[in-house]
């Protein structure tokens, strides 16, 4: 277990890199030893945010998408808060990001949900009751460990990775019939045009809902639930792909009534 006072010193030298866009030595933030110091070390960032006037408004669940465990060598999601500071509500389908505050940006397309009640149970009627509105959205992840190299432990304490939140047109209802059809909804991530990548909504979890049952379950067991009003994003569907200025990012779906995005990179 990490001394209190190390927690401290090495969790204000992760935000320290998260503000800056930095990458952080091994000396700098040794790897967590246990799931718990990871954890500890997370809280601890988060109560630093805090403390300086953030607000968590949500969650972003990560590696939910099996496909990408042994390329990361995370075998697990993994979850951190989405803050004030880091989430943008379009109105449109246009945003527009600055790479420079991030350290090895990537892009994640992902289904997002507003929540309109706390779920009665983790059971994805029960999840899919609570939800008030559904959206698709961009989560630029970053990285303060070299060359995307790291373990899940020390991906938790680096607030699992959370850059960014962009959340599109949020709908209130949608074509799909119930939550089932979620898993099937299709997308197709562009870069200058060019097709880069294809998901679909069963490689979160197999379905968008049965991922945010599986945070529903994961906030229980710290003695923690969802609240109305909060915002979860729910895990790439495609791989994550690296980010460079003066890109222009697209994605198409099909299955949901929901819109596509356009992401301009400066």
């Amino acid at each position: 277990m990490i001394a209190p006072a190390d927690t401290t010193r090495i969790a204000a030298r992760l935000l320290d890199a998260w503000d800056r866009g930095a990458l952080l030595a091994e000396s700098d933030a040794p790897r967590p030893a246990s799931p718990e110091d990871a954890q500890a070390l997370q809280a601890r960032v988060c109560a630093l945010r805090q403390a300086r006037g953030e607000r968590a408004l949500g969650y972003k669940i990560g590696f939910t998408n099996r496909s990408l465990w042994p390329v990361y060598g995370v075998h697990h999601p993994i979850w951190a808060p989405v803050w004030n500071t880091t989430l943008t509500l379009l109105d449109g389908p246009l945003a527009e990001v600055e790479l420079r505050r991030f350290a090895q940006p990537r892009l994640e397309p992902e289904i997002v949900f507003g929540l309109a009640h706390t779920p009665a149970s983790a059971e994805p009627d029960a999840v899919f009751d609570a939800i008030e509105w559904i959206a698709h959205g961009f989560e630029i992840v970053q990285c303060p460990y070299a060359d995307w190299k790291f373990d899940a432990a020390q991906a938790i304490a680096a607030q699992s990775l959370h850059g960014a939140l962009i959340v599109g047109p949020r709908r209130a209802t949608w074509i799909a019939p119930g939550w089932e059809a979620l898993a099937s909804i299709r997308l197709s991530l562009l870069r200058d045009g060019a097709l880069v990548a294809e998901g679909e909504g069963r490689m979160a979890l197999d379905n968008p809902v049965l991922a945010l049952g599986h945070l529903v379950r994961e906030l229980e067991r710290v003695g923690r639930v969802l609240m109305p009003g909060e915002i979860v994003t729910t895990g790439t569907l495609t791989d994550a792909q690296p980010l460079a200025p003066e890109q222009r990012w697209e994605t198409r779906l099909q299955g949901a009534d929901l819109a596509g995005l356009v992401l301009l990179t400066r």
